[in-house]
């Protein structure tokens, strides 16, 4: 168990700059979506421009949502980290007394979550960071990065500090939908990042979107709950390309 408080490398992405970039990345991606369309992910329209990645997301929020189902025992309270629309927080409020929060430093997004969820009685939305969270002294059963730890400096740090000042003792944090790489693949990852978003006409990019190792986690009590590699998932061409990752104190 993890028991000297760490110190969390952050640069300025809580701050309007990476803010106002990130949200310039995701319109340009045609990531954004009008408040109908909001309201139903994952559910898709077959002719939106990134229709396979959302029955991705279904997929891996259909397993997400199984799993805690399964093992919900009593009211649990459940935190979202880069939830952005709010759709997966959305979700998560649908398991039976629960309470949810959806934490995001991109005002543009939360701010349509907050108009398009803002009513279900169990969900609220903070905007901030996970520094916020802490000054509120509130823990959590459950914490959930859906592809957000992308956009953190160091894992190993915003693991550990989760850990010990968000989750309870006995809690569960989750990773799903983002990327972490061998040591062989993460140079040839960067690589194609950089030039991804240097052709997309953001180069500046780049210096707030970072690669992590999946060996990143062998100091944590950690266990993978989807591996895309396995023989079984490999045989569907419609499997998840990222694993889901399970992280105890």
């Amino acid at each position: 168990m993890l028991t000297n408080p760490p110190a969390l490398h952050t640069d300025d992405r809580h701050s309007a700059g990476f803010a106002g970039l990130y949200a310039e990345v995701r319109k340009k991606e045609q990531w954004l979506s009008t408040d109908a369309e909001v309201a139903v992910l994952p559910e898709a329209d077959a002719l939106h421009p990134h229709y396979k990645e959302w029955c991705m997301r279904k997929r891996s929020c259909k397993r997400l949502l199984r799993y805690l189902m399964k093992r919900k025992t009593k009211p649990m309270a459940l935190l979202e980290v880069g939830c952005g629309n709010g759709w997966l927080s959305r979700r998560l409020a649908d398991i039976p007394f629960c309470q949810v929060t959806g934490i995001d430093v991109n005002g543009t997004e939360l701010n349509q979550a907050m108009r398009v969820f803002g009513k279900q009685p169990n969900l609220r939305f903070i905007h901030g960071d996970i520094l916020h969270l802490a000054a509120m002294q509130k823990r959590y059963d459950v914490i959930v990065y859906a592809a957000s730890v992308q956009y953190f400096p160091e894992l190993k740090s915003t693991l550990r500090f989760s850990l010990l000042h968000l989750l309870h003792r006995d809690g569960e944090l989750h990773i799903l939908d983002s990327p972490l790489y061998r040591q062989e693949n993460i140079e040839k990852a960067r690589q194609k990042s950089r030039a991804y978003y240097h052709e997309l006409g953001f180069p500046d990019m780049t210096g707030h979107y970072f690669h992590h190792l999946l060996d990143d986690l062998d100091s944590f009590n950690y266990k993978i709950l989807y591996d895309p590699a396995s023989l079984l998932n490999g045989i569907f061409t419609k499997s998840n390309p990222f694993y889901w990752i399970r992280v105890k104190n």
